[in-house]
């Protein structure tokens, strides 16, 4: 699903030049969940940003799904990531004046689902992460884990091909966070293909494989044999 060739991205001031990347190669495929990891500052959330499609590399190569979009305009990356991309954040990135309904439902209006639809569709996926019994709350009324929760129904309700996830247990107690954790790995499980950028070796022992970067480049990957079934039990 995702082939990354000699990618780099600098960020440059008028003092400082920072290489973010550093012509790193990489590869995802389609069905996978995989963690990344590194120490601040190597470049962890700058490659999410550009799997994304929320910025653009200076050079190197990103095929998505087979369709090279390292060059495309924003317009482009935009239409491309509204029909493909869901993205789970650290801080949940509700709308505290919206429902859990209304949150949910969002993407579908930014991609001109019919009304009819969209209820079918955020009721089905408020079940499926369980928190359909919350759908008239507001954010604001709910524990971190379940705001959490409606953040992961956001991103699964345009049925996306992609899952991103920056640190999606970050502001969770370990309860709250191994609920979380558990429900991507069900998602993958299901045949959801995740990329999950963590601090937490913990949570990327639920992930299929680890990526560990270092000064912008991958120093290391691990296949993990053993996931959850090992750790909560």
């Amino acid at each position: 699903m995702i082939t990354i060739k000699d990618l780099t991205k600098i960020y440059r001031t008028e003092e400082v030049e920072t290489t973010a990347l550093n012509k790193l190669n990489l590869e995802v495929k389609q069905g996978e969940f995989v963690s990344i990891m590194g120490a601040s500052g190597c470049g962890k959330s700058t490659l999410l940003n550009i799997i994304g499609l929320l910025d653009s590399p200076n050079s190197g190569s990103y095929s998505f799904d087979g369709e090279e979009v390292s060059n495309y305009a924003e317009k482009e990356r935009s239409g491309l990531r509204k029909a493909n991309i869901g993205f789970v954040f650290q801080n949940f990135n509700l709308i505290d004046e919206l429902t859990v309904y209304e949150n949910v439902e969002l993407p579908l209006i930014y991609n001109n689902v019919k009304s009819s639809e969209r209820k079918k569709r955020v009721l089905e996926i408020l079940e499926r992460v369980g928190i359909a019994h919350r759908a008239k709350h507001y954010p604001l009324q709910l524990s971190g884990g379940q705001q959490q929760r409606v953040a992961v129904a956001r991103a699964l309700v345009t049925n996306p091909k992609l899952i991103l996830a920056d640190e999606p247990t970050g502001n969770l107690d370990s309860k709250n966070g191994n609920e979380v954790m558990e429900l991507l790995t069900e998602l993958h499980s299901s045949g959801a293909t995740i990329v999950m950028v963590t601090h937490s070796s913990y949570d990327a022992q639920f992930s299929s494989r680890i990526i560990t970067l270092k000064d912008g480049i991958v120093v290391s990957e691990k296949e993990n044999e053993y996931k959850m079934d090992v750790l909560v039990n």
